[in-house]
């Protein structure tokens, strides 16, 4: 199966929830999740009953969808994750939360992690001196991510990263916005793994 290319929003309806895929509309009153609260293909309000595979499936689906994640390669996460010592769920967070693609949005580089998928295939960035287009590539401590120096003056990256930091900056990341710049200062440990996302659920779906 080929990468979704239909509405976004139509993932978040799915779920029933916010993903917030694509960035400041999901916080005006154009939002679909606001302006429809039913899922697609669904005229009423009532929801049927959810058996409990369904509501791991829907968790499951939330993170892939959430983070732009194909199918096969969430169960290539979850297989890394089965086979480390420690927490399944929080390994599998640490290896979302590190991907490139997520840096840049965590960064405020990109409006989402759509758009800074986008940003990272198509050349905007270098880790130290290399020029990388690898969305699902895993930063670790003391990368420099920069954006390169011919596309800072580029229209729409202006309008993109005007009124640096548009979010908190996780701690493990650290942002030069003069200089358009960010270093690892380390990995990510519990508490910097705030989600909304139960792991638990996850894990169970692919325990059975």
């Amino acid at each position: 199966m080929g990468r979704y290319t239909g509405p976004a929003c139509r993932r978040c309806r799915r779920v029933g929830e916010k993903l917030f895929l694509k960035g400041d509309r999901c916080f005006t009153p154009k939002c679909a999740v606001d302006r429809r609260r039913t899922a697609p293909g669904e005229r009423s309000m009532r929801r049927r009953r959810v058996s409990e595979y369904g509501v791991q499936l829907k968790e499951k689906q939330k993170a892939r969808f959430m983070y732009g994640i194909m199918e096969r390669q969430f169960g290539n996460y979850m297989t890394k994750a089965f086979n480390q010592s420690e927490s399944t769920g929080g390994f599998l967070l640490h290896q979302l939360e590190t991907r490139l693609d997520n840096v840049i949005y965590r960064l405020g580089f990109a409006d989402s992690r759509r758009q800074a998928r986008q940003l990272v295939i198509h050349g905007h960035f270098t880790i130290g001196d290399k020029s990388t287009n690898i969305p699902s590539y895993r930063v670790k401590p003391g990368d420099k991510i920069a954006w390169k120096e011919s596309r800072k003056q580029k229209t729409y990256v202006k309008a993109v990263i005007q009124d640096l930091p548009k979010r908190p900056i996780p701690e493990w990341l650290e942002l030069d916005a003069a200089e358009l710049t960010a270093n690892v200062r380390r990995l990510p440990d519990e508490a910097d793994l705030v989600t909304t996302l139960d792991t638990r659920l996850i894990v169970e779906f692919y325990s059975k």
